[in-house]
């Protein structure tokens, strides 16, 4: 016999909250797809009546939100169903990682898709703001109803941290990379930016916008859409005003810096840079250098920054190259490209997306989600390349406004489009690999992008670190086969590169050999732990 129980109007909401948080947390967001769940089915769900199929079945003490009108404390609880994963998104973010990695292993090779020296758009331009839209679209999803406001910015601060610990790890230094198998780093030289602090920070602004700055009106309308979200929208406009006021109204002065080259053993060589102007936007005198050297220091800056490819730094523009007999000062300065002012603005790309979330959580019909995505994207896309016009420059480095909208609109396109193709017309079949890679991009990104990989592998060797993996493989295509270094250097480059993209092999043709017996500064070719020169020569064509 069937006992059936109904639940009382007063927990019922406090589980209705109790669902939201367990399904709807993410800890971050290029590890964590966001998860959706129908408002409706999930009242209904919740308003149904538990059953008691086996009177033998115990309750273990457990509290329930449901009290039976019985005295029977046999109550089983009811599965929910699992919530939805939003493909599309993942499917997006898997192909991020992918440009990603396609951009860090074949832009040495291709410098038209490498990141544009200074103003301008490329393929590897897009990489860091897709990555923040796609926080913001997953917070909107993650944060459509919040139980406790302050619980839930705990956990963003938290979870923000985390982030941050995690990218100076990464890319603070701590590996030395590829060429001495060493670890560790001084702090007094530990680069404080880098990508994952940059995400962690938008992460922070969008999260704590979406928990503290709604209101709790329903939206049926575009209208009432903004209207429900209006402080958002402020929040983003005052972070624009405070970007542009800065970047065009404070005064850079002169400034000095230790040149690289130095030695210990030398008196350092202390170059100046002249600049006492406002409003310039080049590399040498621009805002955002400026507060990165005041408030962070020099020497925690990145010191192999986009602009040594630019025509006053490099003989081999837009590639690297060494500096030209008349190079500026400022060519061999560190710069922060994911420095504290541009990352003001990559907030607002996250809030940018945290929009597009929104049309997710309060209109179910298709074809309202696709037409309220092209409009905003269409007018960003428009509005950045009419700035560009105007002299606001596209430019990644300083992640200036009018760069912010061009990647905003298309990476609003591009979502559409994927969510037509995956999360409509259902061709998840042939997008499974970028759906898989989306939702363990986190993991991907730290054993992939930051070489660790590589580290591991060339971390095993036999007796002295030049008997490695690499060394073996090279030295035994060599011998064995009896071709000519040269065709060894041709042969196994493509595995080289995704190996060792910082390694990067040329031909020069002055001297007509190639560059891996004679390695220019740039590609520091890993003579010191690979065997590579130590192969026969005969062969070297002439």
């Amino acid at each position: 016999m069937a006992i059936e129980y109904e639940p009382i109007k007063g927990y019922a909401n406090d589980l209705a909250g109790y669902v939201e948080e367990k399904h709807l947390s993410i800890d971050i967001d290029m590890d964590n797809a966001e998860k959706i769940q129908d408002d409706d089915e999930q009242k209904k769900s919740i308003q149904l009546a538990f059953q008691i199929s086996d009177p033998n079945i115990d309750n273990k003490g457990e509290e329930s939100p449901l009290v039976p009108t019985s005295t029977s404390t046999n109550l089983p609880l009811h599965r929910q169903q699992p919530p939805q994963r939003l493909i599309s998104l993942d499917v997006f973010r898997g192909l991020t990682i992918v440009l990603m990695i396609l951009v860090d292993d074949v832009g040495g090779l291709l410098p038209a898709i490498n990141h544009s020296p200074w103003n301008g758009l490329t393929l590897a331009d897009y990489v860091m703001p897709f990555f923040l839209f796609i926080v913001g679209v997953s917070l909107g999803l993650t944060y459509k109803k919040v139980s406790c406001r302050v619980t839930a910015t705990r956990k963003a601060i938290l979870r923000a941290l985390k982030l941050l610990i995690l990218g100076l790890f990464l890319q603070g230094g701590f590996f030395h990379g590829l060429k001495n198998l060493t670890y560790g780093i001084d702090i007094e030289q530990m680069r404080l930016m880098g990508i994952l602090q940059r995400i962690a920070m938008a992460y922070l602004v969008a999260a704590l916008c979406e928990i503290w700055l709604k209101c709790d009106d329903h939206a049926t309308s575009q209208l009432a859409l903004l209207r429900k979200y209006q402080l958002q929208w402020r929040a983003a406009f005052v972070l624009v005003v405070i970007y542009i006021s800065l970047l065009y109204g404070l005064y850079v002065p002169s400034w000095q810096y230790q040149s690289p080259d130095s030695t210990s053993s030398s008196a350092p060589k202390i170059l100046s840079v002249k600049c006492g102007v406002r409003g310039d936007t080049g590399p040498a005198c621009n805002v955002v250098g400026m507060i990165d050297r005041t408030i962070l220091g020099i020497q925690h800056l990145y010191r192999k920054p986009v602009f040594v490819r630019t025509k006053q730094c490099s003989i081999n523009s837009p590639d690297y190259g060494p500096l030209p007999s008349d190079a500026p000062t400022w060519c061999q300065a560190p710069f922060e490209p994911e420095g504290l002012l541009s990352s003001v603005m990559a907030a607002v790309t996250c809030l940018v997306g945290l929009h597009y979330g929104h049309i997710i959580v309060h209109f179910k019909d298709h074809s309202d989600r696709i037409r309220l995505w092209l409009i905003p994207s269409s007018a960003f896309l428009v509005l950045g390349l009419v700035l560009d016009i105007f002299g606001m420059h596209i430019n990644k480095a300083l992640y200036t406004f009018s760069y912010m909208c061009v990647t905003a609109g298309a990476a609003g396109f591009l979502f559409a489009g994927i969510y037509l193709l995956v999360d409509i017309y259902g061709y998840r079949r042939t997008t499974s690999v970028l759906e898989w890679m989306g939702k363990h991009a986190l993991i991907i990104y730290i054993l992939a992008a930051c070489n660790i990989i590589p580290i591991i592998i060339h971390g095993f060797y036999w007796k002295q670190p030049q008997n490695n993996i690499v060394s073996w493989f090279l030295s035994f295509s060599a011998i064995s086969s009896g071709t000519s270094l040269l065709d060894v250097c041709n042969l196994t480059y493509p595995c080289l590169n995704l190996l060792y993209h910082p390694a990067q092999l040329n031909w020069n043709w002055k001297m007509k050999r190639p560059l891996c017996l004679q390695p220019p500064w740039k590609y520091r070719f890993l003579l010191s732990s690979l065997t590579l020169h130590k192969l026969p020569q005969t062969r070297v064509r002439k």
